[in-house]
């Protein structure tokens, strides 16, 4: 098997940071009403800027896959260009379209670039890392002798104000109390939009620093839980998900089938719990301690879980000292599938490495509770 690299990495973030008081002049507001959630959700999850692919008008800007392609084009200079790439794998939460898929999509916008293999992952948070995982696997094997891997969200149209506009005149037809639920909206206070590449080799970078990818693991829970965040459905009383294409036309609009959803409660009962237990069975596999963590790179999607992740790991004997972690997401804004992209990528040029320093990379994934994981080391 071969030693596989990340030699280069690079990220791109559309427009200019937004702040808290501007979020709802990109996004709108619901039934011309200021959210309820907004404040309470801010004031947990303790960010205070990040990127919209959008005007601010509401017009959108950048598809996702141009996002990506503008990662990616951050990566080729004279000594790796577009027509040297070999494998194309691109992990993404919200495609631009059902089909083609988005890594299809993406290398139709590659400029320069030659016939490649294609992978898209689908999913929520994991799909970057799942990305990663078979570029990893493809130069590992000598399927390939490199791959360009991305994470990429462009989730700001899916939260423009008018996608529930037509639930909520429902719920005011029927005498409901004429705003979204809270399980909808405050994810409109959580998400933000941009993307992540990584270069993967199988020999390190000639000229500067590499990061080995050592190992890496991914776990599910869905035999054990239902659906947590979800789109095109909805949820049942049994815990099953309706899916769209078995909804009338105009109940798509009527139930916003199509909005992104979390199931709040059950978020807060499993998703510290479920990542504590899968971190611990990946470094015991590895036998890796805490101890020879030098940076622990935990994606999280609220500040509101730092300090509860914390301690829920000191409860299975993992102990990594806060100034051992590193994060982003006050900046850059939770951005789902591209986050692990996007802290690695700040990290990895920060000029703060050593060579011999140990990164451990840690993505839950509330969909239907999954867990990825790598251990990269500096050479």
């Amino acid at each position: 098997m071969n030693c596989v690299y990340i030699t280069k990495a690079n990220k791109f973030l559309p427009n200019t940071p937004i702040d808290n008081d501007q979020m709802e002049a990109f996004l709108g507001k619901i039934n011309e009403a200021a959210s309820r959630a907004k404040r309470v959700v801010l004031r947990n999850n303790g960010i205070q800027t990040r990127y919209y692919a959008l005007d601010t008008q509401g017009n959108p800007t950048h598809t996702n896959a141009e996002l990506t392609c503008l990662a990616i084009e951050g990566l080729l200079d004279d000594r790796f260009r577009a027509e040297d790439i070999e494998v194309l794998s691109c992990g993404t939460s919200t495609p631009d379209t059902l089909l083609p898929s988005h890594a299809a999509m993406v290398h139709g916008l590659l400029r320069g670039s030659g016939v490649v293999e294609l992978n898209s992952s689908a999913g929520v948070c994991n799909s970057g890392m799942n990305a990663l995982k078979f570029g990893y696997l493809s130069v590992k094997a000598g399927n390939s002798s490199n791959a360009v891997c991305t994470g990429s969200e462009r989730v700001s149209t899916w939260l423009r104000a008018n996608k529930y506009e037509n639930e909520i005149q429902t719920l005011a037809l029927l005498e409901e109390h004429p705003i979204l639920a809270f399980k909808k909206d405050f994810l409109r206070f959580m998400l933000s939009d941009g993307a992540g590449a990584f270069l993967l080799e199988n020999t390190p970078h000639p000229r500067q620093d590499s990061l080995q990818i050592m190992w890496m693991e991914g776990y599910s829970y869905a035999h054990q839980l239902e659906a947590c965040m979800y789109a095109g459905g909805e949820k049942q009383s049994d815990g099953s998900l309706k899916a769209w294409s078995d909804y009338a036309p105009e109940e798509w609009l009527e139930y916003s089938i199509f909005a992104i959803k979390q199931d709040v409660k059950l978020l807060n009962e499993n998703i510290l719990v479920k990542g504590a237990e899968s971190m611990l069975v990946a470094l015991k596999k590895h036998d890796l301690s805490a101890e020879e963590i030098t940076y622990f790179l935990p994606h999280i999607s609220s500040n509101y879980f730092k300090e509860r992740l914390y301690e829920e790991l000191k409860k299975v004997g993992i102990d990594i000292p806060l100034d051992r972690w590193f994060m982003n997401l006050t900046k850059v804004g939770n951005v789902g599938s591209a986050s692990p992209y996007l802290m690695l990528e700040e990290l990895f040029n920060s000029g703060k490495l050593q060579k011999g320093d140990n990164l451990l990379l840690s993505v839950p994934e509330s969909g239907r509770f999954s867990y990825s994981y790598a251990l990269l080391k500096v050479v």
